[in-house]
């Protein structure tokens, strides 16, 4: 009956119902993506992207969203944040060819010197706001001219029939904003940066404030110093009146932006692609791009493997309730209502979400305490529910420290055993978080009660002698998004 029971949970979950709508909504800020929408938007781009590869059902997906979604709102204007639904049957073979193994996956997609051909890196930050708001915003390539006095009027000589822009400033870095900017126009203006030390150039467009962007519209044209919000859409619309901007936009602005004449006095150059954008150091997926598209695809492992089943109470007692013993995740099975009946719902969800847990665990090369399966067959895990408590006719997650003495119960709300819910509470553990319950005496094999001095186990203590509470983890994120304080990038 164990044999047929795991079967069938393979075939569960290999036919886990697939969300045709993906996650993000036609309002997200998130773009979405197919492979023709791929090359025309990401690879063709001028700017730097990020691009999320997921599945609908994925709980690590579900976990990003509000972050992703969030440094798609703060990168707005400066680099494109995408995603592809790759449980879809259009993308799955695109998804293959991206090298895509687990979801979600991350990949950073900046342009290089070949037009088409875009470098591309695996993103491995904090799955947070601000450290892929970070890790983008570094890699914006940059095509502004750092100037001085000595070498300003010979950048000015250069291509002079292009309109120039200046910005003044106190910093020594190039931002992100001044930086997409010259994205924006490349090849229609050309931008320059000088620091506030270089006087002489200061006192010739008569600048008095920090920032300030000076444009000089043509060779014979007045400069005119840029007196509004210094933000992009305003400072481009300012800039627009000497070339028009490149038209590198994001589906949502494609149909309603409508690009701007030229002054009749000065036409500009038109623009151009990317030629010389900065070189980043070679990364193992560089070249993903760049994949036959004629080349058998390699399919996109969907379902996570069934995690290992305890079916005897030796095994049990091998594997969770030896006096040293570290900690286990257990899911422990109902009783059947009758031989060979599938498994209910609840059951076969719960086993499912510890099955993914694992899965990315273990696709990340990431420590995690070991999770198991207990049948009802097992005689040991009636003894276990009836030492702890636990209602026989329903499914439960516990997690327990032989070692340690202690246990702790997932009680999901409204018997919610969604993988969402059940990381959030595997986290937790990970971390020393929560309260957990003494082990009652007589479930630790070979142990007597007063071998066992520890009566309370404290979150400090707990994360401090644990090796699974692995504190720098990227998974503790989901808490502090909500907490964390993403730079402002759209300023000079």
């Amino acid at each position: 009956m164990l044999h047929s029971a795991s079967l069938l949970l393979v075939s569960l979950l290999a036919a886990l119902p697939v969300n045709a709508d993906g996650l993000y909504t036609k309002n997200s800020p998130v773009i979405q993506l197919n492979p023709k929408t791929y090359n025309s938007l990401i690879a063709n781009s001028n700017h730097t992207s990020i691009v999320e590869f997921y599945a609908p059902w994925c709980g690590h997906c579900k976990n990003l969203k509000p972050a992703f979604e969030k440094a798609a709102k703060n990168l707005d204007g400066l680099a494109k944040v995408a995603a592809i639904n790759c449980d879809d049957d259009a993308n799955k073979p695109f998804c293959g060819q991206m090298g895509v193994q687990g979801f979600p996956t991350l990949k950073i997609v900046t342009p290089s010197k070949k037009p088409g051909k875009p470098r591309v890196e695996d993103y491995q930050g904090a799955r947070s706001a601000k450290g892929i708001v970070d890790a983008v915003v570094d890699r914006i390539p940059n095509h502004v001219k750092r100037a001085t006095d000595k070498d300003l009027d010979k950048w000015l000589g250069q291509n002079e029939d292009r309109p120039k822009a200046i910005l003044f400033t106190e910093k020594g870095t190039t931002g992100a904003l001044i930086r997409a900017l010259a994205i924006d126009f490349l090849g229609a203006i050309d931008i320059a940066q000088v620091r506030n030390k270089e006087t002489v150039s200061v006192k010739k467009y008569g600048v008095t404030e920090l920032p300030a962007l000076v444009l000089i519209p043509g060779t014979d044209a007045e400069p005119k110093i840029y007196a509004g919000e210094l933000k992009k859409k305003p400072i481009t619309e300012f800039l627009s009146q000497a070339a028009t901007p490149n038209p590198d936009v994001s589906p949502r602005s494609a149909s309603n932006s409508k690009p701007k004449s030229k002054p009749k006095s000065k036409p500009a150059s038109k623009p151009t692609v990317v030629d010389d954008a900065e070189d980043l150091k070679p990364t193992a997926s560089q070249d993903q791009d760049e994949t036959d598209p004629s080349a058998k695809p390699v399919q996109v492992p969907i379902p996570a493997p069934p995690i290992p089943t305890l079916s005897t109470p030796e095994s049990l007692e091998s594997a969770c309730l030896a006096p040293k013993s570290g900690t286990c995740v257990l899911v422990i099975l109902p009783e059947a209502s009758e031989p060979d009946a599938a498994l209910p719902a609840p059951v076969t969800e719960a086993l499912a979400s510890v099955a993914e847990i694992g899965h990315k665990h273990a696709h990340r090369g990431t420590h995690l305490f070991p999770l198991y399966a207990v049948p009802a067959i097992n005689t040991g895990s009636k003894t276990l529910r009836e030492a702890l408590s636990l209602d026989g006719q329903t499914v439960e997650i516990i997690a327990l420290n032989a070692r340690r003495g202690w246990w702790r119960r997932f009680s999901g709300a409204d018997a919610d055993f969604g993988a969402v819910a059940v990381e959030s509470w595997v986290d937790a553990i990970r971390l020393g978080e929560g309260a957990k319950e003494k082990l009652p005496e007589g479930i630790v094999a070979g142990v007597e009660a007063e071998a066992e001095p520890e009566v309370e186990i404290t979150p400090e203590a707990e994360a401090e002698v644990e090796p699974e509470a692995e504190t720098a983890e990227a998974e503790t994120e989901t808490k502090a998004e909500a907490e964390e304080q993403v730079v402002e990038h759209d300023e000079l």
